[in-house]
């Protein structure tokens, strides 16, 4: 198994896609949600171990951050800037707005025209960008028409604020409604090998080249465990189950971009060296097949 310390830039190793067309990136990411406190609210634990974590993330090649205000709030955010700023050359950030905080682990869906301006000028200033790289919708709001919401983006994409316009946890019906009224460069829906219910949205995006960025892409309860379903097949090449889980979701599709995320760098390495592991077509349906 080819190991993360001794090799430079090993996120190079699983390949790349087109995000939006013109961003070219590679298919293994970061999810910055773990970096903040417990509930996805208020500071790290450790600072000086998430900032840690920031900086080793593009020492191993990894070039697309995922991120969102809610994720503190603006506090994953604020990180990125402190860990990373000037950003190095190649480094896209997406971020997401669409949720309201009002404590830890609760989250309540608010896509007024208004309130996603505000949130996205708040990104702007946190990352200390002048534009959003992927502006991602965080969920639907069914309270507010969804022309409104994404009017709202396409308006600051006409200002040069934001890049690219993407959806998370959304149907195929929904992803079709939304590309009547704007380009999608991407959709983030949960997608794991235990966890399939997106799978008619991952075979749209397929078919029209829309990156899908499957969030807990590895359930390290399940997958982790000594009776990871995994854990024999793992054993065969030397590595993880969790490394695994990711190398079966490189595999699966061009289109897919995993985001794992993580508050340790042990466990950024670990899963960034699955961005080595090879499967034969065999193996990626063996899996498919045992975790159905």
């Amino acid at each position: 198994m080819t190991d993360a310390h001794t090799t430079p830039h090993i996120a190079e190793q699983a390949g790349t896609l087109l995000l939006g067309g013109d961003l070219r990136v590679h298919r293994l990411g970061f999810g910055a949600m773990r970096i903040v406190g417990e509930g996805v609210w208020g500071p790290p634990r450790d600072r000086d171990e998430a900032l840690a974590v920031l900086r080793r993330t593009v020492e191993l090649g990894i070039d697309f951050i995922d991120t969102a205000d809610s994720y503190g709030p603006q506090i994953s955010e604020q990180l990125i800037k402190e860990a990373l700023y000037p950003y190095p050359e190649g480094l896209v950030i997406g971020t997401k707005a669409g949720f309201a905080r009002t404590g830890p682990a609760q989250w309540h869906k608010l896509g007024r025209p208004e309130y996603l301006k505000q949130q996205v000028e708040l990104s702007l200033l946190n990352l200390g960008v002048e534009r959003i790289d992927l502006m991602q919708l965080h969920r639907i709001d069914p309270e507010v028409p969804l022309a409104d919401q994404l009017g709202a983006l396409v308006e600051l994409r006409r200002e040069g604020k934001i890049r690219h316009i993407g959806l998370s946890e959304v149907s195929v019906d929904e992803l079709s409604a939304a590309r009547a009224i704007a380009p999608i460069a991407s959709v983030q829906n949960r997608y794991a090998p235990s966890f399939r219910q997106s799978e008619d949205v991952l075979e749209q995006c397929e078919k029209d080249g829309i990156a899908f960025l499957p969030w807990a892409p590895v359930d390290r309860g399940e997958m982790a465990a000594p009776t990871s379903p995994l854990a024999s097949i793992a054993a065969e090449h030397g590595i993880s189950p969790v490394q695994l889980a990711l190398a079966w979701l490189l595999h699966r599709s061009p289109v897919m971009l995993p985001i794992p995320g993580t508050s340790r760098v042990a466990h950024l390495e670990e899963n960034t060296a699955a961005a080595a592991v090879r499967l034969s077509e065999d193996e990626v349906e063996r899996i498919g097949r045992f975790l159905s």
